[in-house]
């Protein structure tokens, strides 16, 4: 058989992604304070984009009209939404001159939601600096002192070993122990300690506690952890009455001093969307505090465009035609948020009306199906975003959770509402009517829930509640029954 070159013509489809297809995934997995970044980032580059004031709607107060009547009520045009997984995006666009949240919301005011946050307070270090002046004996000392207080963490610890600070600020060990000795006298007690016995110790001494029984206590302080009561006591040789005491006034003792002062607490979270009874139904908006409006400036885009020349009218063109595109992928990527957010009450209607035992089994791809929209456009709008509600702010993928069957055969539980009822019974639980995990199966399949005991442990330990043995203990410990 002879070999030798030809020519076949082939026909083949492919996804080609563009930069503006890729551009608009990114903005679509954007949260709001992600998404107000890259906007700044934006307007630095194109000089046709500007930012104007935040648009107010024209209606009176009282009389807005919500974006969504009832629960799961279409929250805009279908072909408005943002599907990612198509080819629209490859088109040229051609849009209008501004975008705002409050095209695609209901045009009132979110909630100082953000404003919620830690407060102006100093933190530990400022406020150890402040005091350690009048404390330490002479310059050196305070100047050791501070060092230490510098290497704290956020909870009052000191991070690494007392001999490597010593070491490292050339100084002997006697002297860096005279000054943590200085730390350790101000306020919060606790506070540059080591361990959590040197920190409750301190504690004990400040209240003038700390007496034999109660060092044995606190050096052992595992075995009150691990509820060894009739060792314990032996150890401490005191009653039952001491005993109680002794626990009393350990559980009274903060093992993190520090965390009560500012820099300690984590930053509040901003939600991306905001939720509001309306009526009978929900209004759903975008959180227009984080998300700036963008206008194009085509008054001067005019005035640069006369007698640049070719060049920069080529370049003014391309400025705009980006400038274009991007405000009309904004307005798309908040109409695509708001739909996903309507079909999520929709189906978790009974959770925000009731509560967390009314969360239902919930997955992508049913939310995809049910607005038209491709399973990975629906993971993208639901990462890193927030909605907040009369019950609290959530992330939206909170509310996609997996099932379990229920005992009548008819469609499932959400594993949060079951986790919730796992915890209810045990709040309630007599102490001494411990629950076992066998007895949770049956007064949950009372309610409902048809599980397996390896189930019912799982959701137990994920929820960091401890064994009947173990709850046993802590009650026999706190004094109860």
């Amino acid at each position: 058989m002879a070999l030798g070159p030809r020519l076949d013509l082939r026909q083949s489809q492919s996804l080609v992604m563009t930069p503006q297809l890729q551009q608009a995934i990114r903005l679509l997995a954007l949260s709001n304070l992600e998404l107000e970044m890259f906007i700044g980032e934006t307007l630095e580059a194109n000089p046709l984009l500007e930012l104007g004031e935040v648009r107010r709607d024209d209606a009176p107060e009282g009389e807005v009209e919500p974006l969504v009547r009832e629960a799961g009520a279409d929250s805009g045009d279908g072909e408005a939404a943002l599907d990612l997984d198509e080819s629209a995006l490859d088109r040229d666009r051609d849009t209008g001159d501004e975008w705002s949240a409050a095209s695609s919301g209901s045009g009132e005011e979110g909630p100082g939601i953000d404003e919620r946050g830690a407060t102006d307070g100093p933190t530990l270090a400022e406020h150890l600096h402040a005091q350690v002046g009048a404390a330490a004996g002479d310059g050196r000392e305070e100047f050791v002192a501070r060092a230490i207080i510098d290497q704290l963490d956020e909870a009052g610890y000191l991070t690494g070993t007392l001999a490597e600070l010593a070491d490292a600020l050339g100084v002997p060990l006697a002297e860096a122990e005279r000054a943590m000795a200085v730390v350790q006298s101000l306020d919060p007690t606790g506070v540059g300690a080591r361990t959590l016995a040197e920190c409750l110790a301190l504690q004990a001494r400040e209240a003038d506690r700390y007496d034999p029984c109660m060092a044995r206590l606190i050096d052992n302080l595992d075995l009150v952890a691990r509820g060894d009561v009739a060792r314990l006591k032996r150890m401490c040789e005191v009653d039952d009455e001491d005993f109680a005491d002794m626990l009393a006034e350990l559980r009274a003792y903060d093992p993190r001093p520090g965390l009560r002062f500012g820099g300690g607490g984590e930053a509040a979270v901003v939600p991306d969307i905001l939720l509001r009874p309306a009526g009978g139904g929900w209004d759903i908006a975008l959180n227009e505090a984080t998300l700036p409006r963008l206008i194009v400036n085509r008054t001067y885009y005019l005035q640069l465009r006369q007698g640049g020349g070719k060049a920069a009218e080529a370049w003014l063109k391309e400025q705009l035609g980006e400038a274009n595109w991007l405000l009309k992928a904004l307005d798309q990527r908040a109409r695509t948020i708001l739909k996903v957010a309507a079909e999520i009450v929709k189906r978790q209607e009974g959770f925000f009306r009731r509560g967390v035992a009314e969360l239902r089994p919930l997955t992508l791809r049913a939310v995809a199906e049910a607005i038209d929209l491709h399973e990975s456009t629906v993971s993208r709008v639901t990462s890193n975003k927030y909605l907040a509600c009369p019950r609290g702010t959530f992330e939206l993928k909170y509310f996609f959770t997996s099932g379990v069957a229920s005992s009548d055969g008819e469609g499932g539980a959400s594993a949060e509402a079951v986790k919730a009822a796992i915890r209810a019974l045990i709040a309630a639980e007599h102490p001494k009517a411990i629950l076992s995990d066998d007895t949770l199966v049956d007064l949950l399949k009372d309610k409902g829930f048809d599980l397996a005991r390896r189930t019912v442990a799982k959701y137990r330990e994920a929820l960091g509640i401890g064994s009947s043995v173990q709850r046993r203990r802590q009650k026999k410990l706190a004094g109860v029954g």
